[in-house]
């Protein structure tokens, strides 16, 4: 976990903060199986924006405590309640909540045979001023655009990358294998591994959630570029899809963008 000091910003408003989403299934998958939500939390959830099926978008007037953002691919939410200026507690939880929702898909699979050896990513970002959370499962992907830097803050939690970390392997020699796409931890996988990482906003930030339909075939260069140049999140979300879907869209694509206003202060 990074351990730097909180901005000393204000808290943004809803209205400042500029974060939109968008899910493709390709042009190869016959289906979508990645999902994505953005939401705030108050003393209920409001949906400002999802893919999930059958959850009606809510505006509340009740003072937002934490705003968060996911992403799901899917193979074949979570917030407890916990103090979040306890950063040891507060990681503990978030990593309990993802295992919950481990053990729970487990348990529908020996229930139900349809829904046996299903599994999937999340990567999901919580922030709750002056804090923010990174909880991982899997191989989608957080990045984050700082100062014109673009920095990947999430760790892919795939065979092909515990290959590279052993030093067994190259990173070009392992993204050529068939390990490249194996998960070693997934939601529901035969492993969940959550890992938690403590990021601290600060003005003109740029974040990026995203599923590996978009990494396998948009370079870190070019999502630079897109991110930096856009004129909003929606801008940047639709280019970056086009660029997947120009360079093959071989998998479903779901990307999720939030900027923070230019002046915290």
């Amino acid at each position: 976990m990074t351990q730097t000091q909180p901005s000393s910003g204000h808290r943004p408003l809803d209205g400042e903060i500029d974060v939109y989403g968008v899910t493709h299934p390709g042009k190869v998958r016959p289906t979508n199986q990645d999902h994505f939500l953005i939401g705030s939390l108050r003393k209920q959830m409001d949906v400002q924006l999802t893919s999930l099926p059958d959850v009606e978008p809510l505006v509340g007037q009740v003072e937002r405590v934490a705003l968060l953002a996911m992403v799901a691919d899917g193979v074949g939410g979570c917030y407890y309640t916990a103090d979040p200026t306890d950063e040891v507690a507060f990681s503990q939880s978030l990593m309990e909540a993802a295992l919950h929702c481990h053990l729970d898909f487990a348990e529908q699979g020996t229930r139900d045979p349809a829904r046996r050896g299903m599994a999937t990513t999340l990567t999901l970002w919580i922030s709750v001023w002056p804090r923010a959370y990174l909880l991982q499962v899997g191989d989608s992907r957080c990045y984050l655009l700082r100062r014109g830097e673009l920095r990947q803050i999430s760790r892919d939690q795939t065979i092909a990358q515990d290959l590279i970390d052993q030093g067994i392997l190259t990173r070009t020699a392992a993204h050529q294998t068939r390990w490249a796409n194996v998960l070693a931890s997934a939601i529901g996988g035969s492993e969940a591994a959550p890992i938690v990482t403590r990021l601290d906003p600060a003005s003109n930030d740029i974040g990026l959630l995203c599923s590996d339909g978009l990494t396998k075939h948009v370079s870190d260069t070019r999502i630079r570029e897109r991110l930096l140049t856009a004129a909003s999140a929606k801008v940047a979300c639709e280019a970056l899809l086009e660029d997947a879907l120009a360079a093959g869209g071989t998998d479903n694509i779901t990307v999720v963008v939030g900027r923070m206003p230019s002046d915290s202060g």
